[in-house]
């Protein structure tokens, strides 16, 4: 498939252009694919006006959402489950276009919106409280959880859909209604879950009785760059930001939101490590070495960064794990034989490479010593990922 047979698959052919009667702020948003490196859209961007007019309609929408039982408001998820499972494929593939992971990695990404569904629909049912014994005769206490707000999330571009999934499921069903905020790097991915969203939000709506101010302000997405998610972390109306992104992105923002008192949900990088004892089974041990760093590139969270291995099994391991990575697929992550896609954009490119000559200057050997470079006059930041510098510790350092 091509990029525009994705994108028209995904329902946003109407969506790629920006409109000069949007009435916003006039600033707008390129969008292209790291596979190799094409504009595939400009978006219009939304203003703070734009952002307190959503604020304004989720507000109104939680007024009326947090009356609906929840075992109702499970089934607009349930229903929103099957419009992803009916989508998955397209999806996937969108997925892997605009982020530039791996097909298989984009379609596991929503099989993961699937199973969040599944989940929460179960949970609408099960929002129990307790019934606590009192020293008043003939009283009792009741636990009863009420619906918190408005909630803002906050989304990276390295998983551009589950972690809304993860959130909006669980929001839905307790009464909260939602403002997305994507990473600027993938929007369409936020445009065209959207559109799956409100196809089963008119299923859901046909055989209820919705309140005409519902529909508008119960999931929206505002699209813009760091300044618009500032704005959604520093409104008093948001009672609950949950942001993924770097730990430079929680600094700031975690504060914000802690300032006027809000919740905050924070999920944030990490300098992951593994440790490789002399009793691990060598092949599993490279399997999960080599999957935890490359997958996603190597720009998850979760991604590995530091692999510790003792020095009785030192010599097994690193020519292991050399040779699989000299056989690692790296290409195209709309190919189904590749194992490694690209890179987001140059400012990845670039940040690893820095990485590199800082290993470099610390005089620490790589499995590749030759100097990564960027293909002249091509976007495109595919690379072979290097193994990790490395040097032999004393056993002191391994007690």
């Amino acid at each position: 498939m091509t990029h525009a047979d994705i994108l028209a698959a995904n329902g946003l052919t109407a969506d790629l252009a920006p409109d000069p009667a949007a009435g916003r702020d006039g600033a707008t948003l390129a969008v292209r694919t790291p596979v190799d490196g094409a504009e595939i859209a400009r978006l219009n961007t939304h203003s703070d006006d734009d952002l307190a007019a959503m604020t304004a309609a989720a507000v109104s929408a939680f007024a009326a959402w947090r009356d609906v039982p929840p075992p109702r408001r499970g089934e607009l998820v349930r229903l929103l489950g099957e419009e992803l499972r009916a989508a998955k494929e397209n999806l996937g593939r969108l997925v892997s276009l605009e982020s530039g992971k791996i097909l298989q990695e984009g379609l596991g990404e929503v099989q993961e919106m699937i199973d969040i569904c599944d989940f929460a629909v179960g949970l609408s049912r099960q929002l129990y409280g307790l019934t606590i014994a009192s020293e008043r005769p003939g009283h009792a206490m009741r636990e009863t959880w009420h619906p918190l707000g408005v909630c803002g999330v906050i989304t990276s571009f390295n998983f551009p859909v589950a972690p809304w999934a993860w959130n909006t499921a669980l929001a839905l069903v307790c009464g909260d209604p939602v403002i997305w905020k994507p990473s600027e790097k993938t929007p369409l991915c936020a445009l065209a879950v959207q559109k799956i969203y409100h196809t089963a939000l008119a299923r859901f709506g046909a055989a209820a009785d919705l309140p005409p101010d519902l529909a508008p302000g119960l999931m929206q997405v505002v699209l813009g760059r760091r300044g618009t998610g500032d704005a959604l972390a520093r409104s008093r109306d948001v009672a609950v930001v949950s942001a993924t992104g770097s730990t430079r992105m929680g600094r700031a923002g975690g504060p914000a939101v802690a300032e006027r008192f809000g919740r905050c949900i924070l999920e944030l990088g990490g300098n992951n490590a593994m440790i490789v004892a002399p009793s691990a089974d060598i092949e599993m041990a490279i399997r999960a070495i080599v999957f935890s760093a490359v997958g996603t590139a190597g720009q998850r969270c979760t991604s590995l960064r530091r692999l510790i291995v003792h020095e009785d099994i030192y010599d097994r391991v690193v020519p292991r794990l050399k040779a699989a990575y000299d056989g690692l697929p790296v290409g195209d992550p709309l190919d189904p034989g590749v194992l490694v896609g690209p890179l987001i954009d140059g400012a990845a490119f670039e940040a690893m490479a820095a990485a590199l000559a800082q290993a470099a200057a610390a005089r620490l050997p790589t499995a590749f010593p030759t100097p990564i470079t960027r293909p002249r006059r091509s976007p495109r930041c595919r690379i072979r990922p290097p193994s990790s510098a490395r040097r032999r510790l004393p056993r002191s350092c391994m007690r």
